[in-house]
């Protein structure tokens, strides 16, 4: 399974973006779906995570209410809608592949990983 990320870029705080991973490879159809960041200077920390059917999701504490997470399992894409931006959101995105199905936390948990895509909050 190769995933790519894409949808970072730079943006004013308060603004938005949409970030989406698509999945090559190996049907991720009943598989969770995560995004976790990486701030420079910081350990990698977990954003969101999506059922295999969508209908489950969970985040952060630190997203909660801003970010949206959801998946297009037909095209093997999943998406995190963040809004109200903050500073503080700056850091490397990665898509993760959860082959458990379960909605996990914890990083070395994951199965695959996608190699990231930047997102630069500025005040």
């Amino acid at each position: 399974v190769q995933l790519q990320a894409c949808g970072g870029g730079l943006v004013q705080a308060g603004g938005f973006l949409r970030l989406s991973c698509a999945a090559y490879g190996r049907t991720f159809g009943l598989y969770a779906m995560n995004w976790f960041r990486q701030a420079p200077g910081k350990e990698r920390e977990f954003v969101a995570a999506v059922s295999w059917d969508g209908v489950s999701t969970y985040y952060a504490d630190s997203v909660k209410g801003r970010f949206t997470i959801s998946r297009e399992s037909a095209k093997n894409t999943v998406y995190l809608q963040m809004n109200s931006l903050k500073p503080e959101d700056t850091a490397v995105y990665y898509c993760a592949v959860d082959y458990s199905g379960l909605l996990r936390t914890r990083g070395e948990l994951m199965d695959y990983w996608g190699k990231g895509t930047q997102v630069t909050v500025s005040s």
